[in-house]
Formats: C-alpha cells, structure tokens, sequence
C-alpha cells in the first residue's frame, strides 16, 4: 500500500503575521509627540546642568528618558482603553481599533518602562533612574488609574509627571537635583492646566460621555476659563525664575516676556469668550505648545546647547541634594526645533 504522504500546503509569507506592519502601532502607543515634549524639555534639563556628560552616555540618557516616556504613554493606553473606545479624540488609538491588543501594550509597556529605568541607572546613576522611576508610575497609578476618573484636578494633580523630565536631566547629568530644575518642574506643572483645559473646553461632551470629570464637564466653561487666566498668570510670573534665579540671562528673560504677553492675552480672550467660540479655547491651546517650546529653546540659547563643559562627569551615585548654579555655561548659540502635537495624543 503506498503510503506517500500528501504534502501540506505552506503558508505564503503574507499570510504570516507581519511584525513590521504592526510597528507603527506600537509607535502609536507611546503617544510620540507628547514624548517628544519630555525628550525635550528632559535634554534641555541635562544641558543646562552644571556638570559636564559626556555625549555618550548623555545621548543613551535621552533614549533612556524618551522610553520612560513612551513607557508611561503605552501603560496609560492599556489602561484607558474602555474610555478611549467611546471618546471621538481617542478612538482611532491602536487598542481601540484592535491593532494591539490590551495584554501585548501592557507587556510592551513594562519591557519598555524596565528597559528605561536600568538603561538610565547604567549610564548614569541611581538617582535619576530613581526619579525616571517615580515618574512612571505617578503617571500610570497616581494620575491615569485614580486622578483621571475621579477629581476635576485630575490634571492639576497629574501634571508633576509631565513636569519632571527637565529634572531628571539635570539629575542624569549631576546625580542630584537642585532650585534650578525645580524651577523649570514649575514652569511645566503651571502651563499643565491652562494647556489642557483648553483642550477640554471643546471636548467637553467626549469627556462627559466616557465618564471622565474634567474641569469643564464638571464646572462648566466660565468656571475653567477663569481657572485658566489664574494658571496663566502663576504661569508668566513663573517663566521669569530662571533669569530671577540666575541660571538664565538678558536672551531668555526678554524671549519669556515677549512670548507671556500673547499668553496672557490669549488666555484673556478666552475668559471673555462665549461657549459658541471654538476659536479661542483652540488658540490658546496651539500657542500654549509654541509657548513652553519657545521658553525651554530659549535655555538652550542661552547656554549655548553644548554637552559639555570643564565640570567632570558624574559616574557614581550621589544622594539628591542641592548644587551650585554659579558653575553654569553662558555661551551663546541656537537652540531647538518646535515639535507639533497633535491633539488625539495629549
């Protein structure tokens, strides 16, 4: 009896799962330009240090940053997935349209998070993977699983993680923190609010509908708009500490005024506004962006965007302290390119 087996047919390669296709997804789930935001203010922090890293390891230090990041941003999508599903800004998200499922972003997300943190901790030192760390997880735990779902401050609240990476910069750099990177934490943690606020206004119902109590769904409009002015004006006095402290110059001191004014106006504008004007809750939202890059460009201006100086690199672990700002560089030179965020990934 002949007993040839019947050959079985092979699977063509496009029938195979293609992981390359899947990459832009998983790209996705880092929400890459609201990275691209802590990348930057993040090196704008390690620059601005008073010590010197060497382009090596400061450039693993950024990987290492924007990874935490995306970390932070994959983690937030596996867990907002139900709410992202019903809210028109989000829905087109990779786990909402079943691109990526909600166990491969929350494995990708750990990988990605524990990757960043060793990767800091090795090329730098333990207290800024420490803080990289802590950011992750205030982000993950602190604001995505409580604050967001629970308190109209949810942003106010949660915005600390947003406003850390110029500290862990300036902490990779020297293995501490000190008054100057504090400053820049504040300058973000204020413009938190008025940036995303203005969001909010003309999302309200996509709020309202996922069940998340944003300030406008439970306040209402003249209520956020006047929360708004209040944070923008916190916000201008507070873009003047870096000159006041004097790790900033005359560049940075009169960039920061000159861009306050129409933030300020802006911010007016909108408070004056009635709820039929989309116009001015968006304008205030797109100049907000320009705003804080033009302030941390500005920095960078200021101390010349170089990596290194004569201070020697910080290779070994150090306590979180204070240092001495008066080491820092005063060398003039063009700063940064403006990143453009889209508002389906804030």
């Amino acid at each position: 009896m002949n007993t040839t087996a019947i050959p079985l047919p092979r699977r063509s390669l496009a029938s195979r799962p293609n992981v390359l296709k899947r990459l832009p997804h998983f790209v996705t789930l880092m929400k890459p330009r609201v990275m691209a935001l802590a990348l930057f203010t993040a090196f704008v922090g390690l620059i601005v240090a008073p010590t010197r890293l060497d382009p090596l390891h400061g450039f693993i230090a950024i990987l290492a940053i924007a990874a935490g990041a995306g970390a932070a941003g994959a983690l937030n999508m596996w867990y907002d997935a139900d709410i992202d599903a019903v809210m028109a800004r989000t829905a087109m998200r990779p786990i909402p349209r079943g691109k990526v499922s909600k166990v491969e972003a929350l494995v990708f997300g750990l990988v990605l998070g524990v990757f960043a943190v060793t990767a800091l901790a090795l090329a730098t030192n333990r207290a800024a993977a420490a803080l990289l760390a802590c950011t992750i997880l205030f982000y993950v735990a602190v604001y995505t699983a409580w604050l967001k779902r629970s308190t109209s401050q949810n942003i106010v609240i949660g915005g600390a993680a947003g406003a850390l990476p110029p500290v862990i910069g300036w902490a990779a750099a020297t293995g501490q923190t000190a008054l100057e990177p504090l400053a820049l934490f504040l300058i973000i943690f204020l413009w938190t609010p008025a940036h995303f606020w203005a969001l909010a206004l003309n999302r309200a119902d996509d709020y309202a509908r996922a069940g998340v109590p944003m300030l406008p769904v439970v306040a209402g409009r003249a209520a956020t708009t006047r929360q708004i002015v209040i944070y923008s004006v916190l916000l201008v006095l507070a873009s003047e500490l870096p000159w006041v402290l004097g790790f900033a110059g005359v560049i940075y001191g009169v960039i920061a005024a000159v861009c306050s004014a129409p933030f300020l106006l802006f911010a007016h504008q909108l408070n004056k506004s009635t709820g039929a004007d989309r116009r001015a809750a968006h304008r205030l939202f797109l100049f907000s962006i320009f705003y804080l890059f033009a302030l941390f460009a500005a920095l960078l201006i200021d101390h010349g965007g170089r990596l290194n100086s004569s201070a020697p690199s910080p290779r070994t672990d150090h306590n979180i302290g204070w240092v001495n700002s008066d080491a820092l560089p005063r060398v003039a030179r063009s700063g940064s390119h403006l990143v453009k965020l889209s508002t389906r990934e804030v």
